[in-house]
């Protein structure tokens, strides 16, 4: 792996984890807990390239979910615990559990999409002209 590639991941795993902008890393990537902003406060990134979908949730459920069903299954056969006291444990465990990393995983996807300029391919054309409609209608907005 040569020290540019080395960088790069040490770039998004910084900007995104910390879910800061990964273009200047100073700005906010997010306005509430989950919800990207529209652009950077400080250098005016537009985020209208983020779509990490379900991407989250799907890291989330198979690197902390998944181990956790096994911790769960395993407090249960060792110590032989009721089902209504195991569920009292497990599910707060999984909720939060699954919930916490959603938004370091999300910044970290967003992040991933800046810094190697993915794009779904062949779609360059349709996301250009739907950006340029929303450009319009924002402009229109601000008119009125």
């Amino acid at each position: 792996m040569t020290e540019l590639e080395t960088n790069k991941r040490k770039w998004i795993f910084k900007s995104g984890w910390r879910g800061l902008c990964p273009r200047c890393g100073k700005g906010a990537m997010f306005k509430a807990w989950l919800k990207i902003s529209d652009t950077c406060d400080v250098c005016e990134l537009d985020y209208r390239f983020a779509s990490p979908d379900d991407g989250p949730a799907f890291f989330s459920l198979c690197f902390v979910a998944f181990p956790l069903m096994f911790l769960v299954v395993w407090i249960q056969v060792a110590f032989e615990i009721s089902v209504p006291v195991l569920l009292l444990f497990a599910i707060p465990v999984m909720s939060v559990g699954c919930v916490l990393p959603l938004r370091p995983i999300k910044g970290w996807l967003v992040a991933s999409q800046y810094v190697n300029r993915s794009m779904e391919a062949g779609t360059e054309k349709l996301w250009a002209q739907m950006h340029a409609r929303e450009d319009q209608a924002k402009r229109e907005k601000e008119e009125n």
